[in-house]
């Protein structure tokens, strides 16, 4: 299955917002070593795929509250079958399908988003100004702009050159190996950095899932990914790492604002406050927020002060008046 589709719609829309900024008066020539123009060229797509995949994300979101709401029946059934894996997943099945629950939409954002990855990849690693003319205006480039997008850098690294560059691919984009190596490898780390905490954001506000595939998912997403990135983030361009971080970064601030809009299910919410009386409650993230925090300790309240019951009808007082001698009797 040819992939030119995407490479058209990936280089339509960073040509689109190149214009947009060159227009408004954004230079095209470096200043600070960077190349603003591409570079924002390449963070709005970010903002462009967002914004088009937003409605999937609200379902992803919903989707999960329903699996969260249904961890109750799931723990019955585990109960119920325990030993039996077979039956088990059979009537796990059965039950997200009766509850309209989908296992597997918490990765559809993600999965929607690996075309776009693929294409940005394909488009920035033909970033070769030793390309004939056929090449360069392929997927609706002119020579100018492919000329300009070859030439284009982040701090005087070239958004086309990456960690694992070969002697000839920095020497066809004039780059300075060091450079490129030093820039691509801090933003790898970015990469890693904020991809585990677009994860753990997720984690801290839902807990962890009773389902064993749904906490598989949850490891895989906050160790697995993260840990992969340091292998392959060595053949990523530069300018498709700039693209990870800002949808990194997209994704926690739309996180939180969804997390907010559709708060977790009271079931979970009470498991995570330890006030359900269930047996085995989803287990909660570790809390004091996002960076592990600790939150600061509840303020000491003062002892109420003990009652005293007041005398009886009739009763001579037992404490009286300071300075004035008690009545004698008689």
């Amino acid at each position: 299955m040819s992939l030119d589709w995407i490479y058209y719609a990936i280089s339509w829309i960073l040509l689109v917002w190149h214009r947009a900024w060159d227009a408004i008066g954004v230079p095209d020539t470096a200043v600070l070593g960077t190349n603003w123009a591409w570079i924002l060229a390449i963070i709005f797509l970010v903002v462009t795929v967002r914004v088009i995949l937003f409605p999937v994300f609200v379902k992803q979101i919903k989707s999960q509250r329903a699996m969260q709401a249904l961890q109750p029946q799931v723990k019955a059934l585990q109960e119920k079958h325990k030993g039996d894996r077979e039956t088990l997943q059979k009537e796990m099945m059965e039950l997200y399908r009766k509850e309209k629950a989908n296992p597997l939409m918490g990765c559809l954002p993600m999965f929607l988003q690996i075309p776009v990855f693929l294409g940005l990849f394909h488009v920035l690693r033909r970033l070769d100004p030793g390309k004939s003319e056929a090449g360069k205006t392929l997927y609706g480039w002119t020579i100018g702009q492919f000329e300009s997008a070859s030439a284009a850098k982040l701090f005087t690294a070239p958004i086309a050159g990456k960690f694992g560059s070969t002697a000839e691919e920095l020497a066809a984009l004039q780059a300075n190996g060091t450079t490129v190596k030093i820039m691509a490898g801090i933003l790898v780390l970015v990469m890693m950095g904020t991809t585990y905490l677009t994860s753990k954001q997720m984690i801290l506000k839902t807990g962890w899932a009773e389902d064993p595939q749904q906490r598989m998912i949850q490891k895989l997403m906050l160790y697995g990914i993260p840990l992969s990135l340091l292998v392959s983030g060595a053949i990523f361009p530069i300018g498709v790492i700039i693209y990870w971080v800002t949808n990194n970064l997209f994704t926690l601030a739309q996180q939180q604002w969804v997390l907010r809009k559709f708060p977790p299910p009271p079931s979970v919410t009470a498991a995570k406050t330890g006030t359900s009386g269930a047996r085995n409650p989803v287990q909660p993230a570790k809390t004091g927020g996002l960076f592990g925090r600790k939150a600061a300790p509840p303020a000491p309240t003062k002892p109420a002060a003990p009652k005293v019951a007041g005398p009886k009808p009739g009763a001579k007082p037992v404490n009286p008046k300071k300075g004035r001698p008690a009545k004698r009797q008689g």
